[in-house]
């Protein structure tokens, strides 16, 4: 996984009716672009250190939001 500064995380839920969860990476501390990320979650505006798991993905900047694209 890679990513630079203004792409977003996207974190599917894991449990039925888990909403998504996204946030602008604001930095990127790995060596050329991986993890870990310091992200702006959309839903609290809190900034926390993320180590992405499988069940993420990275949309980059400027990439339209794809609402109700299958999993």
């Amino acid at each position: 996984m890679h990513a630079t500064v203004g792409d977003r995380l996207i974190v599917r839920g894991t449990h039925v009716d888990d909403s998504e969860r996204d946030g602008e990476i604001l930095e990127v501390r790995g060596e050329g672009g991986t993890p870990p990320f310091v992200v702006r979650w959309s839903d609290t505006g809190h900034e926390a250190l993320v180590f992405p798991g499988p069940d993420a993905t990275v949309r980059p900047a400027g990439h339209p939001h794809e609402s109700g694209s299958p999993g």
